[in-house]
């Protein structure tokens, strides 16, 4: 096989490393899925960890008879000072060479990139930013990240921080707000206590005092439930103004919303219609889109960190 047909039979292995699963998925050249596969996460067991990413992609490589880039989500950062993993969730990958580690297990080059900018590059390229060049990315799940990505491209800062919106103080605090609730980071206040799945869910335990998951809070403010109703138009006004910061330091064309917490199809119209309440200037007319690829962008991002 001649170089140039090699380089036309190579596909693109994309992997997002969650808490509790690793999401693998081939993408041919023009972004067609050729396979997909979820596996549980070794939790804790960092070795482990490599060795079933190492295993799955060479695995997907075997079964469709392709060579493949790879590259890698994960709910935390490469230091560029260190080049070690930090800010990770997952915390048995805190301090390890990940990438470095994943590369050699592989014989091959690995490009590691957060979450939240796998999901801005996944959006930017074939999804509800294409075109746009600058995408900011929201992942509303557990936690509450945010990344960039501007033609395309990730662009993760000198100090691998650059979209980490969520550990930003909640902008524009009301008394009753302030300081805020603890955070995982040692801080108070982080948006992302306030504007997540589990803030929503700690918003209205502080309300009313009873524990509801985030679906049946949604689902009760179908229904009309007074209490339900005004957790959510908070949520709506917190992620407003959090937006709106955004706004003010980047101005990207387009926000993409992914995660559980942004499939509440009434932020999609409230909030859009509420950023000139905070907006420098009081002009604000950025769309504010749900992911195309809902839950599989992020492991599509990973794949397209490698570029045509």
């Amino acid at each position: 096989m001649s170089i140039s047909q090699e380089k036309q039979d190579h596909i693109r292995i994309g992997v997002d490393l969650g808490g509790t699963k690793i999401e693998f998925v081939a993408l041919e050249r023009d972004g067609r899925e050729l396979h997909r596969h979820r596996i549980a996460t070794p939790r804790f067991d960092y070795q482990g960890t490599l060795r079933a990413v190492a295993h799955a992609a060479e695995g997907i490589e075997k079964e469709l008879g392709r060579s493949a880039s790879v590259g890698m989500g994960i709910p935390g950062t490469i230091s560029t000072k260190t080049g070690l993993v930090k800010n990770a969730n997952s915390t048995w990958l805190n301090g390890k060479p990940f990438d470095k580690d994943l590369s050699r297990a592989l014989g091959r080059e690995v490009r590691c990139a957060n979450d939240a900018n796998c999901l801005a590059v996944s959006e930017a390229t074939d999804g509800a930013g294409a075109g746009k060049h600058v995408v900011f990315a929201v992942i509303l799940g557990t936690g509450c990240g945010g990344g960039i990505a501007v033609d395309g491209r990730v662009q993760g800062g000198s100090n691998g921080v650059a979209g980490e919106w969520g550990h930003n103080t909640l902008p524009w605090m009301r008394p009753e707000e302030f300081p805020g609730p603890a955070c995982y980071c040692g801080r108070n206040g982080c948006i992302e206590t306030w504007i997540s799945g589990t803030g929503l869910e700690a918003d209205y335990k502080r309300a009313t005092g009873v524990s509801l998951k985030g679906p049946e809070i949604i689902a009760r403010s179908a229904a009309d439930e007074p209490a339900a109703l005004a957790a959510l138009d908070r949520f709506e006004d917190r992620l407003t103004r959090g937006l709106a910061q955004v706004i003010n330091l980047l101005d990207p064309d387009v926000i993409v919303m992914g995660g559980g917490a942004s499939q509440i199809p009434r932020l999609y119209q409230n909030v859009p219609a509420r950023l000139k309440e905070y907006v420098f200037g009081k002009e604000a007319d950025t769309p504010i889109l749900p992911a195309k690829h809902g839950d599989a962008s992020g492991v599509r991002g990973a794949a397209w960190l490698w570029p045509l």
